[in-house]
């Protein structure tokens, strides 16, 4: 068994950003949005801002009480995303049910968009442009290349269907030849398929809902997904047991995590190359 380890890539990537962003010869500026204070989006949003600093990036994070107006937080990301000094700007989710996440996304213009979530941006994706994957799937695509993890004709899992993992990752390994199987929240017997699965991705945030009862000897195991339990941050798979059998798996934290963060980073630069 052999642990993908993300922070250790994750240095890897920024020293090359750190490069790349060296020969910008101006300064860049990421904008986050949020919305209320959920402890989750505050924790994904403090990464960020660390991860600008080292990279020496801008950072400025724009607050919203929880009970605003799609309206006002359209016209509000607008603006932002209208500032000739901010050079990529995220919304960080989930927004409040009330809101309409669909045309927030939108307001933000697709020039910057490092998290690839415009309507714009997503249709060049799904097209088959990979030129901005979404951040997540960047960052295990990346593990696959760095391990020489092979894709083409394997049988392929993926455990939930979300817009920032589920859905992406299914399209880019089916685009890339492998055999996917998307599970979703109606789905019966999740052994049953993961039992049968090469590489396995999960990305629903249910603490240790993968055990190692429900995966074959050998299995490649990404845990994109991350739950607090007794204060204690942990992933959808149970490393103790699937990491008795599996060939390949990424740890909670220091797994995707970290790699999400370096290749929203990586978007960044690439929007303004």
């Amino acid at each position: 068994m052999k642990i993908l380890d993300g922070r250790k890539l994750t240095e890897k990537v920024l020293n090359e950003l750190n490069q790349k962003i060296a020969n910008l010869h101006f300064p860049l500026k990421l904008a986050v949005v949020l919305v209320g204070d959920d402890p989750s989006s505050i924790n994904y949003i403090k990464q960020k801002e660390k991860v600008c600093r080292a990279l020496n990036i801008n950072f400025q994070l724009y607050k919203y009480q929880k009970n605003i107006e799609t309206q006002k937080l359209t016209e509000e990301v607008k603006k932002i995303s209208n500032d000739s000094s901010v050079s990529g700007m995220i919304v960080q989710l989930p927004l409040p049910e009330k809101i309409d996440t669909t045309l927030i996304l939108n307001s933000v213009s697709a020039k910057k968009d490092p998290d690839v979530l415009s309507e714009i941006n997503s249709a060049r994706f799904y097209s088959g442009d990979f030129s901005f994957i979404p951040p997540a799937v960047a960052g295990i695509v990346r593990f696959f290349e760095e391990y020489k993890i092979k894709v083409k004709g394997k049988n392929t899992v993926v455990v939930g269907a979300g817009k920032l993992i589920g859905r992406p990752m299914a399209f880019w390994l089916m685009f890339h030849g492998a055999t996917v199987t998307t599970l979703n929240s109606k789905t019966k017997d999740i052994a049953g398929f993961t039992k049968k699965a090469d590489i396995i991705v999960c990305g629903v945030g249910k603490a240790e809902i993968i055990k190692g009862s429900m995966i074959k000897k050998g299995a490649v195991v990404i845990d994109a997904g991350s739950s607090v339990k007794k204060g204690k941050i942990i992933g959808d798979v149970d490393f103790k047991t699937v990491s008795k059998k599996a060939s390949y798996i990424t740890p909670v934290p220091g797994g995707v995590g970290p790699m999400t963060v370096a290749m929203l980073m990586e978007n960044l630069v690439k929007l303004n190359s």
